[in-house]
């Protein structure tokens, strides 16, 4: 894609994409049959237990799996959110990297179940690392004095509905208004340490205009830390997102 990814707030916003037609959107988000069967996954050498209504991470979430991992997202010694856990592989990441705080929140019960059992079981009790896990709408269950050095989410996004199962919907097709109140929460709740940054991932099937816009109303300033061009007409963009005006007193 001809862009700039090196703009910023409004010359960021006028250069997205708009959503891909519906119908290809949809066809796109199709779930798989066996979501509500038990099954496995397999990354890094680590094993996952999948239990029925938990999704298994897909390639987008692979790309933030991954940076956590080798650092590129650094969570080391730093207050870490993952937002929306699912099966806690990138709580599990961030563990084994050395953060000093991850807070595991998801709005489902059992993934926020399925993720605790295996941080227990791959990371364990490591001195200098609390894992907080909590069932939590966006930030809802976050204690008001949490601050946050870094914050991960791919949301749930996607511009259409593509199912009416419920749980389909809660992780496939929100949809923008989601994250209005994430950033939302973020800004009223300071949730952003000075230097801080969130990391956001979004593809063309969602208003990413609008998600961006979201950002920029509450004084947040998105860059493009990555894109990806699956060559289906499909763009993913990983946003890396601080406070607009640095602030003084940053943990890095």
């Amino acid at each position: 894609m001809d862009m700039d990814r090196d703009s910023i707030g409004r010359a960021l916003l006028e250069q997205l994409p708009p959503p891909l037609p519906a119908d290809l959107i949809i066809s796109l988000n199709q779930p798989k049959a066996d979501l509500h069967t038990t099954r496995l996954y397999e990354w890094n050498g680590w094993t996952f237990d999948v239990p029925p209504g938990v999704f298994i991470p897909g390639w987008t979430s692979r790309l933030i799996h991954e940076r956590v991992l080798d650092g590129r997202i650094e969570t080391r010694g730093l207050r870490y959110a993952a937002m929306g856990v699912g099966l806690g592989v990138e709580a599990v990441a961030a563990g084994v990297r050395g953060a000093r705080e991850i807070h595991a929140l998801d709005v489902h019960p059992q993934s926020v179940a399925a993720a605790t059992g295996h941080y227990r079981r791959l990371v364990g009790d490591r001195p200098g690392t609390a894992f907080l896990p909590a069932v939590s709408d966006v930030f809802d269950a976050v204690a008001g004095d949490v601050q946050l050095d870094v914050v991960t989410f791919n949301p749930p996004a996607v511009s259409q509905t593509v199912s009416d199962d419920p749980d389909v919907v809660r992780n496939v097709c929100v949809g923008a208004p989601l994250l209005a109140k994430f950033f939302a929460q973020i800004a009223e709740k300071d949730l952003l340490a000075p230097g801080g940054e969130i990391y956001l991932i979004a593809s063309n099937t969602a208003d990413l205009r609008a998600l961006v816009q979201h950002a920029l109303d509450h004084g947040l300033n998105p860059h493009i830390d990555h894109l990806h061009d699956w060559r289906d007409g499909v763009l993913t963009f990983l946003f890396r997102i601080t406070h607009a005006t640095p602030r003084p007193g940053g943990q890095r």
